[in-house]
């Protein structure tokens, strides 16, 4: 098993290779205009720390969000080119899954319940509520922080959009974006023990901001 896992659904471009041991390379960028730009580069650097080529990869890995319109399309779309040139799978992970497995099996996490949430932006956060790193406990969302601020209470929030708004969620805890490694080490647990995995499909939980006008004037020919 080789996994290539990439997921361009926050501010992190973030590429890694796993065998269904271990992480085998990995990189990962933090920057929230350039994911077009950043990835394949960052794709050539993980092949090449590992000493692979892409033809030996076996399956790809792509987080699905929830995420922003224009970045998560980037990953998504990555994926499904490799899987067509490759001719192997691509398997989807919820993002804030990744999040909550690298903090749910963390040293420092002390166990329990815990929540994950990403910006959003417009002043919003996407969130789920977790039973533990592998176990989510709700359907991914999006709202704003002090409606959730109850509904949290008492309860570790790992993830950026925690981190922005600390007023909301007083448990706010790294890691604040995903990493492709956790990702990749996700998916290979659930691999190896039968279980399906998503299809590479995005969660968008929101309209695109672009949008086609309405009722724009209709120029004809005299």
């Amino acid at each position: 098993m080789l996994l290539l896992a990439l997921d361009t659904a926050t501010p992190a471009v973030t590429v890694a290779l796993h065998d269904g041991t271990e992480v085998l390379a990995a990189s990962t960028v933090v920057d929230a205009r350039r994911h077009g730009e950043l990835l394949m580069p960052s794709v050539d650097r993980t092949l090449a720390e590992a000493g692979v080529s892409l033809g030996d990869v076996t399956a790809v890995v792509a987080g699905v969000g929830p995420g922003p319109y224009t970045g998560l399309r980037v990953g998504l779309a990555t994926a499904e080119a490799f899987g067509l040139a490759l001719g192997v799978p691509v398997h989807g992970v919820c993002t804030l899954d990744g999040i909550a497995y690298a903090y749910g099996t963390s040293h420092g996490h002390r166990g329990g319940p815990f929540a994950v949430a990403t910006d959003a932006r417009r002043k919003e956060v996407y969130w789920a509520r977790y039973d533990d790193a592998r176990t989510r406990a709700s359907e991914p969302a999006v709202d704003r922080p002090a409606d959730l601020a109850e509904p949290l209470a008492g309860l570790p929030v790992a993830g950026a959009g925690a981190l922005l708004h600390p007023d909301a969620f007083p448990g706010a805890a790294p890691p604040e974006h995903v990493t492709a490694g956790a990702l990749a080490a996700l998916a290979a647990e659930r691999l190896a023990a039968g279980a399906a995995l998503a299809p590479p499909r995005p969660l968008y939980l929101r309209r695109p901001d672009a949008q086609v006008p309405r009722n724009y004037k209709v120029v004809t020919p005299r």
